[in-house]
């Protein structure tokens, strides 16, 4: 059946609009499922509303209203009993959720097959698992239609609790909110939105509308309010998409919007920034490449005595071809860290002195920090140190340096590089006559201890003597009396002659 001649039947358009509408409602709240590791929640309140479509029909005959009341009711029903066993009884969460869903599911069953027995009744059981969109009525569309901007408006104006509670539960009682209600708030949603999805895509496979399209939301964004509007967006395509896909195959509607938004999983897994697997396969080529990079300035930097140095003796001491070698001298050139001279050899720039120099102190400072603090011994700590130094940040390292006490040596006795642009040394390190600056960024107990000795920040002080477990100084108004200790900690910002 060609597009033009579907659109032609009133029948078609109803079940489009009821099909994106389900798509649009069940993304957006299926969010919020995801992120609060709900995803059985979604799927037993699906299968618990079985037995409240019988009761309604028993009740009201077949009512779009009574089907409507009497799902919320039984799906509500389902969610506080599982809550309750969860609170109040020694089963695990996800052993409680298949109790009750398989038993309600069970007994929505048993009562659909007892009550189609009677002449007369037609309530088929297949239409309320699989769905039938293609026999979407009016009502059934003005009921879709009133619960999706229900959910969408609740979604809007509680956004701020049901952030607050799916990422910070503990934290919302301090303002106020209640976890407790929001998550029953967000049951009487989900019971809505399976109701509404009942006629399009059934009991069994809506858990696919409700998860699927946010798991894929979340591989393209980190931010919530992206991760709805792409999540609504994707099971929009995935329901309408589906319908258009069961119509051109002449298959089931439910289940081709379900291998509908399946088919966007997969495609968001290959190509998503940052998460897809493509995207995450360059990140570790890149990785790789910015490794061997800094793993080349470093060997050129040890090696440099004021000469260039041979590629040769570069590529053998890394074991890399001389493709590779040459690829990654090409790189650094770019970047303006090396200079490649005539004779196949390099030396490095300011920008690269600078660069390696920052490597060869994260190798050392982490290699005194696993001896000194660790307890490991000297052959033990140069693979790891080997590793870490691509990763340790700017702020890593100076706590390292600073807790440390500014080592000038490596446990090896090789010298540490100072940090790139900074004057900030510790006190230790000044000698007997000499004068410094005493640093205004210091850490708490550091600062706290100097307050107590009177010695201000910024304040000059001058080294009057030296012994190995205390130093004496003095600050222009009063001498003070220092244990070797606290003065490693104490940051100096400049010496002054």
């Amino acid at each position: 059946m060609s597009i033009e001649v579907l659109f032609s039947y009133d029948w078609a358009i109803r079940a489009i609009l009821a099909s994106g509408m389900v798509g649009i409602l069940c993304g957006a709240l299926g969010c919020f499922i995801v992120l609060r590791n709900m995803a059985l929640i979604g799927d037993a309140l699906s299968h618990a509303i079985l037995p409240g479509v019988v009761f309604s029909f028993i009740i009201a005959g077949y009512s779009i209203i009574g089907f409507f009341l009497g799902s919320v009711l039984f799906g509500l029903t389902a969610a506080v009993i599982i809550t309750w066993i969860q609170q109040n009884v020694q089963t695990k969460n996800d052993a409680a959720i298949g109790i009750i869903y398989t038993a309600m599911f069970s007994i929505g069953v048993m009562s659909i097959s007892w009550i189609s027995r009677n002449e007369g009744v037609h309530l088929d059981l297949k239409d309320f698992l699989f769905g039938n969109v293609l026999g979407v009525s009016d009502g059934d569309l003005t009921m879709t239609a009133a619960v999706t901007v229900f959910v969408i408006i609740s979604i809007i104006v509680f956004y701020r609790q049901l952030f607050v509670t799916t990422f910070q539960p503990t934290i919302a009682d301090t303002f106020g909110i209640s976890a407790k209600s929001l998550h029953y708030f967000l049951m009487l949603l989900l019971s809505f939105s399976v109701v509404a999805s009942l006629q399009t895509v059934g009991v069994i496979l809506v858990v696919a509308m409700l998860i699927t399209p946010p798991s894929t939301a979340i591989l393209w964004s980190n931010r919530l309010q992206h991760v709805i509007l792409i999540s609504s967006f994707i099971g929009f395509l995935s329901a309408t998409g589906g319908f258009f896909a069961s119509v051109y195959f002449e298959t089931t509607p439910g289940p081709a919007m379900a291998v509908m938004s399946t088919l966007f999983y997969g495609i968001s897994v290959a190509i998503a920034p940052e998460k897809g697997l493509i995207s995450k396969s360059l990140q570790k080529r890149q990785q790789k490449l910015k490794i061997l990079e800094e793993d080349v300035l470093k060997q050129v930097y040890r090696l440099e005595q004021g000469d260039a140095v041979m590629l040769s003796k570069v590529r053998g001491l890394l074991k890399i071809s001389k493709q590779t070698i040459s690829r990654l001298i090409r790189r650094l050139e770019r970047k303006s860290l090396v200079k490649l001279k005539a004779n196949n050899s390099v030396m490095l720039t300011s920008s690269g002195i600078a660069q390696a120099s920052e490597l060869v102190r994260a190798h050392r400072l982490w290699e005194t920090y696993l001896v000194k603090t660790i307890g490991l011994s000297e052959g033990q700590i140069h693979e790891e140190a080997e590793q870490l130094e691509h990763i340790l940040t700017e702020e890593i390292m100076d706590e390292l340096d600073e807790t440390l006490g500014f080592p000038s040596t490596d446990p090896h006795g090789s010298p540490i590089p100072k940090k790139v642009g900074s004057a900030k040394f510790s006190l230790l390190q000044l000698e007997v006559g000499s004068k410094g600056l005493i640093s205004h960024h210091q850490r708490a107990e550091v600062a706290s201890k100097l307050w107590e000795q009177g010695i201000l920040p910024g304040r000059s002080i001058t080294i009057s003597s030296k012994q190995n477990d205390f130093m004496h100084i003095n600050d222009g108004e009063s001498a003070h009396k220092i244990s070797s200790k606290l003065a490693g900690m104490i940051q100096v910002e400049a010496f002054k002659d």
